[in-house]
């Protein structure tokens, strides 16, 4: 009499090909996963080099153009040296805002292409693809900034403090940039279209970059559009940056600054996240 034995079939191993979740990979995996997709889209950069044009020259058209065209108005004819240094540190808080809108037209534009399909089949976690972008963007800033920066020199821009409040100044440009990539991201896993992101940030960004105090004193301005200006966290950025670079009274600037950074992303971080999850 023979005897037949039976062997379980193997259990599928869909658990190790499955999307992870952030809340199964350690601190290390996470780093290891943005550092990989940092390095995929610094790699994007290189093979296309014009995608650096808007950092490489907006700095300069801009602070040309605001220096030589509303320097003289504001400053009055001849003193745009003045200007320079009211404008840069200004200009700082928009280079941030600006190019935060290349991170909501990238994730939609990787959606299109299928980018996004080969991620849903590793796994990584979610939460690395976007920040992983968010931290090349820091990069493509830091450029921007070194660059008007530059430029700002050239025109007779002055440190008036030291150079570490200038770094200062900096780092708080970053943070806040940083906050306002999670809401141009979830425009961009919102919205169907590149066009359409491009087109919604273009409706954010001229309200709150003209009625601040980036280019011209609030004093200057209507009263209802002071009452703007005094509430829009880019009047608050560009003033803490003024005031870190020419020494001139901080008063709440900088907090207040740090706490629309925090809270920009508390709200929108998470449902961004969770977006991108129910999409990939």
């Amino acid at each position: 009499m023979s005897t037949v034995t039976t062997t379980k079939p193997a259990a599928p191993r869909a658990a190790a090909a499955a999307p992870a979740e952030d809340g199964r990979i350690g601190l290390r995996g996470n780093l290891r996963h943005i550092g990989a997709l940092v390095r995929r889209n610094a790699l994007q950069i290189k093979q296309d080099p014009e995608s650096m044009f808007d950092v490489l020259f907006m700095p300069i058209i801009f602070t040309l153009l605001f220096v030589f065209v509303f320097g003289g108005a504001i400053s009055g004819k001849g003193n745009q040296g003045e200007y320079v240094n009211y404008v840069v540190p200004g200009l700082m808080a928009m280079m941030g805002m600006n190019i935060a809108m290349g991170v909501g037209t990238g994730v939609n534009d990787d959606f299109k292409k299928g980018v996004m399909d080969r991620f849903r089949s590793m796994p990584i976690a979610r939460s690395s693809v976007l920040i992983a972008k968010i931290v090349v963007e820091l990069g493509r800033m830091m450029v921007a900034i070194a660059i008007l920066l530059t430029v700002g020199f050239i025109l007779g821009l002055s440190i008036k403090t030291s150079v570490l409040d200038l770094f200062l100044a900096i780092g708080l440009s970053a943070v806040f940039g940083a906050s306002l990539m999670w809401i141009f991201i979830l425009l961009g896993l919102t919205l169907k279209t590149a066009q359409a992101v491009q087109g919604m940030a273009m409706i954010v960004l001229m309200p709150l970059q003209f009625g601040s105090s980036i280019f011209a004193p609030p004093t200057t301005m209507p009263g209802w559009l002071q009452s703007f200006t005094d509430v829009n966290p880019l009047s608050n950025l560009a003033d803490a940056a003024r005031g870190l670079i020419n020494g001139t009274p901080l008063g709440h600037s900088v907090w207040v600054t740090l706490a629309w950074s925090v809270g920009i992303t508390a709200v929108t971080m998470p449902i961004a996240v969770r977006k991108f999850r129910q999409k990939t």
